[in-house]
């Protein structure tokens, strides 16, 4: 088994295994209800809440870095599956998976593209922009 990339944000991450997960289908893909029925938990299907269970899965999920090259865009959007995965009844309202630091983009060298939930950190954009990525908000 290869070395798991190390991510310093939890939100980033979630955008990466959205596209390797439910995109590429490069990672078992993660169903809440099943999760659910398998782990023998109860959650609220309207909560605009992360449920616990679900982060910590994700929180967990080893991401192998030979599947950084594949990366080549990120689509951030409330439709997401992995998002509503997470929190069922999340309607991309407050800033529940919003990023705007970019550690992380050191491990993704063929990242071309990314739309992001709007932050309004217009600095984090430039910085993007300025690696040679096209950046905007959703």
């Amino acid at each position: 088994m290869s070395q798991p990339i190390p991510f310093a944000d939890g939100n980033f991450k979630l955008a990466i295994v959205q596209e390797l997960m439910y995109n590429q289908d490069l990672l078992p893909r993660f169903d809440l209800r099943e999760y659910a029925a398998e782990q023998g938990f109860t959650y609220d299907v309207a909560s605009a809440e992360a449920v616990p269970e679900a982060l910590a899965y994700f929180e967990a999920l080893e991401v192998p870095v030979e599947l950084a090259e594949k990366i080549t865009e990120i689509e951030m959007d409330g439709g997401n599956e992995i998002y509503l995965e997470i929190a069922p009844g999340w309607d991309g309202e407050d800033g529940l998976f919003d990023v705007d630091e970019f550690a992380d983009l050191r491990h993704f060298s063929h990242l071309k593209s990314m739309t992001l939930f709007y932050t309004g950190n217009e600095e984090a954009l430039e910085s993007l922009r300025a690696r040679g990525i096209e950046a905007d908000w959703l």
